[in-house]
C-alpha cells in the first residue's frame, strides 16, 4: 500500500483544472455538426440518414436544419453526405437556456 501511495504523491493530476484551463479535446471526438451550405445540394440523404430525425431539409425553401438536443453525433448524416459538405467538429455545442434549431439558408 506504500508503494502505491508514494507512487499517487508523485504523479501529476489526473483532473484538469477546468475554469483555469481550457479543456483538451481528441481528434475522434464527435461533437457538433457543421455544413458547408454553398457546396450542399439538398439531397435530403442526411435526413434520411438520421436515426434522431434531427436533421430537417426543406427543397422548396431551400433551408437546411439540425436539432442539437436531439443530435447524438453518430456521424450518419456525414458518411451519407455525397458532396461531403457535412463534418462533425471534436468540440461540443455551446451551452443554452433555450432550446433552439439552428437554421442553415441555402444561397
Amino acid at each position: 500500500m506504500t508503494k502505491t501511495i508514494l507512487k499517487s504523491l508523485c504523479m501529476k493530476p489526473a483532473t484538469v483544472k477546468y475554469p483555469f484551463g481550457p479543456r483538451e479535446y481528441h481528434k475522434r471526438t464527435r461533437g457538433k455538426v457543421f455544413i458547408d451550405v454553398d457546396q450542399c445540394i439538398l439531397c435530403s440523404l442526411c435526413q434520411r440518414k438520421c436515426p434522431t430525425g434531427a436533421i430537417v431539409v426543406n427543397r422548396n425553401d431551400k433551408t437546411w436544419e439540425i436539432d442539437p438536443y436531439r443530435c447524438i453525433s453518430c456521424g450518419a448524416c456525414v458518411e451519407a453526405c455525397p458532396k461531403k459538405c457535412l463534418r462533425l467538429d471534436n468540440k461540443y455545442s455551446k451551452t443554452s437556456t433555450k432550446k433552439e434549431k439552428e437554421l442553415f439558408r441555402h444561397a
